[in-house]
Order: structure tokens, then C-alpha cells, then sequence
């Protein structure tokens, strides 16, 4: 009637959608069009593989950890107990010329391979402490360690760093691979959202 002696084909292949073949037209379309986004917080798989990062974290993030503490345990200190603020100042100071001294001789023996510098963080962590509980602030550092490691614990196991990917296949390897020295992780997580 209409289509005038012409026959009309039926298509046996579905044409292509333009969702797959689109192509960014600028270099500001083309930088986005591969844009995923990371998120650095992840639940482990394993006890042995919380465990790594904590450890991993507790040598990456240690001073914050330690300040994020300090600052909990000085705004705690400031209303009641004006000796101990003190006391906790110098401290801090003095550690504070420990690393100092560290970073100014880099190559001194004596500072760097006789005397552990974990050492001597204990110890003046040990001190500080010890002089917390004489000025009778013991209570406050109770306190502020029972609020903020719970905190500090969490963060380290469930932060996971970009440099380190999880790899979670049937070798029951899971964090552990990027420690052994496994460059399939990275390849295998290169993708990773």
C-alpha cells in the first residue's frame, strides 16, 4: 500500500546503544571519564588481616594518635587540675627536644642505634603518667584513655592506606599480600572503588 513494491527487511541484530559508545569529546570530558572514587575505610576480612593494619597504622599515623590522645587528656586537665597541665606541658616539651635532637644529628650512633628511640618514648610516656598519678589527675588520664583508644583502635583497623590493596582470593592471603611483596595486588586491585 503505502511502501510502494519495496520490501521491508526485519533487523536481526539489535543496533548498538549509545550509552557504551560515546566518546568524551574534550581533554576535560576525557579526565573524568575514567573518575572513580576511593574510599580508604574498609571492614578486614580476617582478625590476622585487622591486625596488620594496625600495626601498619600505629607506624603511619603514631603521632596523631599520640596528639589526638594529648589533646583529649589537656582540655580535660584545664578546668580542675592547673599542677598536672603543667607537669604534662613539660613533658611534652622535652620530648618534643628529643625529636628534635633526632632529626638535627641523623647520622649520631649514639642517639640512633644505642638508645632506641622506642625506649625512650616509653619511658617518658611511663613518666608522664607516673606524675599524672602523684598530682592526683590519675583519674583524668583513666578517663581519657578509655575514650579515645577505643577511638584510635577503630581508625587503625579500618583505615586502609592507599598504597596497600586488599587482595582477597582462594589463597587465603588477604592483607598480608602486600607485605609479602605480591605485585599482583596491586594489579589485581587496580580497579578498586
Amino acid at each position: 500500500m503505502a511502501n510502494y513494491g519495496t520490501t521491508q527487511r526485519i533487523p536481526t541484530s539489535t543496533p548498538p546503544s549509545t550509552a557504551d559508545t560515546y566518546e568524551p569529546k574534550g581533554p576535560h570530558e576525557k579526565f573524568y571519564s575514567n573518575f572513580r572514587v576511593y574510599c580508604p575505610i574498609n571492614i578486614p576480612s580476617t582478625s590476622e588481616a585487622a591486625g596488620v593494619r594496625i600495626i601498619r597504622n600505629m607506624g603511619s599515623f603514631g603521632l596523631y594518635y599520640a596528639l589526638f590522645v594529648w589533646i583529649i587528656l589537656f582540655i580535660t586537665l584545664i578546668p580542675q587540675r592547673k599542677v598536672s597541665l603543667i607537669l604534662l606541658v613539660i613533658m611534652t616539651y622535652v620530648t618534643t627536644l628529643y625529636c628534635l635532637l633526632l632529626r638535627a644529628f641523623p647520622n649520631s650512633v649514639v642517639l640512633h642505634r644505642i638508645i632506641d628511640k622506642r625506649f625512650v618514648f616509653a619511658l617518658l610516656a611511663i613518666a608522664t603518667a607516673v606524675q599524672l598519678i602523684l598530682t592526683e589527675a590519675g583519674i583524668h588520664l583513666a578517663v581519657t584513655l578509655a575514650s579515645s583508644m577505643p577511638i584510635v583502635l577503630v581508625h587503625a583497623v579500618l583505615w586502609a592506606s592507599y598504597d596497600a590493596f586488599e587482595v582477597e582470593d582462594a589463597s587465603g592471603r588477604g592483607e598480608l599480600a602486600p607485605l609479602a611483596g605480591h605485585e599482583e595486588s596491586v594489579a589485581e586491585n587496580s580497579d578498586a572503588v
